[in-house]
């Protein structure tokens, strides 16, 4: 069982329960009325979902990392993402401190 893979956040049991209401605000994200909402006023969407400080200085942060270590999924926080026209490429280059054109050569690279 691997239990540590080092500057890699490991989305197990604990980070699930960490994550749940931030993970199911973005979830509620599939509904365009509370993406309005949240943009309309994210302290109280987020006071909504009952995120704690940490989570809502991730949501600040707009930081995938900081958001995956706030018990972010990916899957659900790619939710969050769209709300700022960010895709899964954006969140890519993110999480490896690459920029976006960089982390898609990287990409095609590996496609060769």
């Amino acid at each position: 069982m691997i239990t540590s893979i080092p500057g890699t956040t490991l989305f197990d049991g604990a980070q699930a329960r960490k994550g749940y209401a931030l993970n199911k605000m973005c979830f509620s994200f599939n509904d365009a009325a509370n993406r309005e909402a949240f943009l309309a006023d994210e302290d109280a969407y987020c006071t909504r979902y009952g995120l704690g400080e940490a989570q809502r200085a991730a949501v600040r942060s707009r930081q995938v990392l900081d958001l995956i270590a706030a018990g972010g999924n990916v899957y659900y926080l790619a939710k969050f993402a769209g709300i700022f026209g960010l895709d899964v490429q954006d969140i890519g280059a993110q999480q490896t401190g690459m920029t976006k054109d960089q982390f898609k050569a990287k990409l095609a690279a590996y496609a060769r």
